[in-house]
C-alpha cells in the first residue's frame, strides 16, 4: 500500500478547499495544483471527472529530508489526489511517504517518512471530524 484515503460527500471545488486547509493545518503548503481533467480535456480531448493531483511541501520536513539525503527531492512533494467517484463522492488520497521513502537507502529518512506521515494522518482525521 502507497496511501492512505478518505471519501467525502461534498462538493469537488470545497474538498479541495478542505483538503487544502486541513494540510495547511499540519503546516504544508500546496506547491502545485495540476489539474488532470482539464489537461486530458485540452491535450487529448477525453473527458474525465474531476480529478486533481496537489503537491503538498511542509518546508522544515523538507529540508530536514533533503538535508540528509540531497536525491529525495525526486520523491517530493506529498501527492495528495482529490478526485470525483461515479457516485458523486470525492476521494482524497494521500501518498504514503512512509513506503515510498523505503526506496531511499538512508537510515536518517525513515524517522522523517514517519512524522510527515503523522501530520497527512491528521490532516486526514481533520477531514474525518469535519463530518463532510
Amino acid at each position: 500500500m502507497y496511501g492512505f484515503s478518505i471519501t467525502l460527500n461534498t462538493e469537488f471545488t470545497k474538498a479541495i478547499e478542505d483538503v487544502t486547509k486541513a494540510l495547511k493545518d499540519q503546516g504544508f503548503g500546496i506547491l502545485s495544483n495540476i489539474d488532470v481533467q482539464a489537461t486530458l480535456k485540452a491535450k487529448l480531448g477525453a473527458d474525465m471527472r474531476p480529478y486533481q493531483i496537489l503537491g503538498a511541501c511542509n518546508p522544515p520536513f523538507a529540508h530536514q529530508a533533503i538535508t540528509v539525503e540531497p536525491q529525495i527531492g525526486l520523491l517530493l512533494p506529498c501527492n495528495v489526489v482529490v478526485r470525483e467517484l461515479e457516485t458523486g463522492q470525492i476521494q482524497v488520497e494521500f501518498m504514503d511517504p512512509e513506503s515510498v521513502l523505503k526506496l531511499v537507502d538512508n537510515p536518517k529518512v525513515p524517522a522523517v517518512a514517519a512524522q510527515v506521515k503523522d501530520r497527512l494522518l491528521k490532516a486526514k482525521a481533520a477531514l474525518e471530524q469535519s463530518g463532510i
